[in-house]
């Protein structure tokens, strides 16, 4: 009797182990049964799992950007244009993990639940997936970084659609270069760097500190700072570009005086600093279609007197990721809440038939709503008062450059962060231009141009 009671447990913890692996594999069969069908070990796929027959990826305005003829994946006839929407739309072999050839790999093919590939031979396509992107504004976007690496990301910061996402250096999808993986200058070609990347963000982090200080510092439009191009502080000399002499808050920012920001964030301290910068979405991922992105980071742990004053001026370790402080410039536009991005508008059937359809979701509160207000007065006064509305005609653009020492012998990383007050084109921006020098002279020129661009219609 013993024994057939020890029997009947074993068989009954297998038939429970069986029924919970039964569960689990239904489970992670719905959830995922679309990446197991288009893995390369799939016989049934031609060309080795790439997208020799699938739907085709459409802009926002129905520019087809990929789609199947004769069983190759085929690109639009303009090379910039598949250039510039390349790390969106994804290579045909999925290389680029987080474009959407990738990422809606099961639905370009046609997958579903019940049938499987019903046709991977082509008889029938896939579902179609329509973008938010402009390609128009990718290709102006990619003309104006004139050959330089960096990131481009232009969204609407009420409705949440991403208009522009560039990211260089890029190559051509209907000609990959037989050097690919061995040209250093393809270093990185596979990877976003607006969504994967982070830079020193330089004089742009001086929109958080300026933040902090406004929530803690009730005179502060009332003070005055000294600068002669440089302080002292902890026996250390924190340097400044210009000689500002008595100057007050706003114009501190406008000129972007580092001695106006070294002394507020020591006075402030890396509790309330790091508060802020948190606050603002730093040391955290967002999200778009199922990607994270690279954290920003701000880190003062530790950090000495001086080196709290150079985190102020967006130096010392901060590192910004682009699509981040492009959601956070929305936020400052948007009374403090930010508004999440998304890439994919909507994903149809070959008969047409709504499938998927994308829409904006509310985001975290990134700042309170009167300092969000008093930020936006600051930089609109940034751009009236210091690099003017013609850098910018008629878009109503408030913003603040950054110029960001990365060492190495290399030349700063240029930066421009803002948004367009125009009630009809409401855009929010980052633009970050690798070995750009000054922001205003590498960043803010590619800015200005994508966002004419969309003014343009």
């Amino acid at each position: 009797m013993k024994t057939t009671g020890t029997r009947s447990l074993v068989l009954l913890a297998l038939l429970a182990a069986f029924l919970f692996g039964l569960v689990w594999f239904t489970g992670e069969f719905a959830l995922d049964g679309g990446g197991w069908a288009m893995q390369a070990y799939n016989g049934h796929l031609k060309g080795g799992g790439q997208l020799s027959y699938a739907g085709q990826v459409l802009d926002r305005n129905g520019v087809v950007l990929a789609q199947s003829v004769d069983g190759q994946r085929q690109y639009p006839p303009d090379e910039a244009t598949r250039r510039a929407c390349l790390h969106v739309v994804g290579d045909s072999d999925g290389a680029i993990s987080t474009g959407v050839q990738s990422l809606y790999r099961a639905e370009l093919a046609g997958y579903n639940l019940f049938t499987g590939l019903a046709a991977p031979d082509g008889s029938s396509l896939g579902n179609d997936v329509r973008l938010t992107i402009d390609s128009r504004l990718q290709a102006a976007a990619y003309q104006a970084l004139g050959g330089k690496n960096g990131a481009v990301a232009v969204y609407n910061y009420r409705t949440g659609e991403v208009l522009c996402l560039v990211s260089a250096p890029t190559f051509d999808p209907a000609n990959v270069p037989g050097d690919l993986e061995t040209n250093s200058a393809y270093e990185g070609a596979y990877l976003n760097r607006a969504l994967s990347a982070t830079y020193p963000p330089g004089s742009t982090f001086k929109v958080v500190t300026a933040a902090a200080a406004i929530e803690r510092i009730p005179d502060l439009d009332a003070r005055t700072f000294t600068c002669t191009g440089s302080a002292v502080i902890n026996n250390n000399e924190i340097t400044c570009d210009g000689v500002h002499g008595e100057i007050h808050f706003a114009d501190g920012l406008a000129k972007s005086c580092n001695i106006v920001f070294a002394e507020l964030a020591v006075e402030l301290g890396a509790d309330a600093m790091t508060e802020t910068a948190e606050k603002m979405g730093f040391n955290r991922s967002f999200s778009i279609e199922g990607v994270d992105t690279k954290p920003s980071s701000y880190d003062v742990s530790g950090a000495e007197a001086h080196e709290l004053a150079w985190s102020g001026i967006g130096q010392y370790t901060d590192l910004a990721n682009p699509l981040h402080m492009m959601i956070l410039m929305g936020a400052v536009a948007n009374g403090g809440e930010a508004v999440q991005p998304y890439l994919v508008q909507e994903v149809s059937s070959p008969l047409g038939l709504p499938g998927k359809t994308g829409a904006g979701s509310a985001g975290p509160r990134l700042l309170d709503e009167t300092t969000a207000a008093r930020l936006e007065a600051y930089l609109r006064y940034t751009i009236t008062s210091y690099y003017g509305d013609e850098t910018f005609p008629g878009l109503e653009v408030c913003a603040k450059t950054g110029t960001a020492e990365v060492g190495g012998g290399k030349q700063p990383c240029g930066w421009i962060v803002g948004f367009s007050q125009r009630e009809d084109l409401p855009l929010a921006f980052a633009v970050a231009v690798e070995e750009g020098g000054y922001g205003r002279s590498s960043a803010l020129p590619v800015a200005s141009a994508v966002l004419q661009a969309a003014a343009a219609g």
